[in-house]
């Protein structure tokens, strides 16, 4: 049964979340130039561990994380990004929410090499950060209500998920996932469940570290 978090239903952001509204466009702006520039454009800027552990490529750490394989990549991250970024931005300030998604990006791509460090498959997708946003709203926010599409066959409906369970139950599917994966030979491509977990755990760890005043997290 697909659950599509919308947003938070316990409390409001103080100001405009410029930063992750800043972050949804540039991802947007990226996703059409890999459009314009086909798999070119792709495998150039994409993460490929074997690269990274070679000492090539550096840079593709940060570019592959706002990066995206198909539409229906792109706009669920998003979705999940507006759905938990802008409470976790509130919270941190501007300029600590940016820096700490950046990093979180950096330490699930990381993770991810780790994983696997001699695979050749291209790794993108900004799916670790967000997760290491998601693992910050946890900490922060666990009893919060997030209004959430369910999906069951045709039907839609709309329900009142506390944040604990809802992002409790989606680390859980990462980590089982990962578990699953690590012992099957290397796939020619699909969901990078280590980059989940380890931006998830970066954020879980970190997020305290980030808050930029005192907040209410009833």
């Amino acid at each position: 049964m697909p659950v599509i978090p919308l947003s938070d239903a316990s409390r409001r952001p103080t100001e405009f979340p410029v930063v992750t509204a800043g972050l949804i466009a540039l991802n947007a702006l990226v996703f059409l130039l890999e459009l314009i520039g086909g798999d070119t454009f792709v495998l150039r800027w994409s993460v490929v561990p074997a690269d990274i552990v070679a000492g090539h490529h550096w840079i593709n750490i940060l570019t592959a994380m706002f990066m995206h394989g198909s539409w229906s990549h792109i706009i669920g991250n998003m979705v999940f990004l507006w759905a938990f970024g802008p409470e976790v931005e509130d919270g941190m300030g501007r300029w600590r929410y940016l820096i700490f998604y950046l990093l979180g990006g950096v330490a699930a791509a990381l993770t991810q090499v780790a994983a696997s460090p001699d695979s050749t498959v291209p790794n993108l997708g900004a799916s670790g950060a967000i997760a290491a946003v998601m693992g910050a709203f946890l900490v922060t926010y666990p009893r919060d209500q997030i209004r959430s599409l369910l999906v069951i066959f045709v039907f839609v409906d709309v329900a009142y998920i506390p944040a604990a369970v809802l992002i409790g139950l989606w680390f859980l599917i990462q980590a089982l996932s990962l578990g699953q994966v690590a012992h099957q030979p290397e796939p020619s491509g699909g969901v990078a469940y280590a980059a989940h977990v380890g931006g998830f755990i970066f954020g879980a760890v970190t997020a305290r570290l980030f808050e930029g005043r005192a907040l209410d997290a009833t």
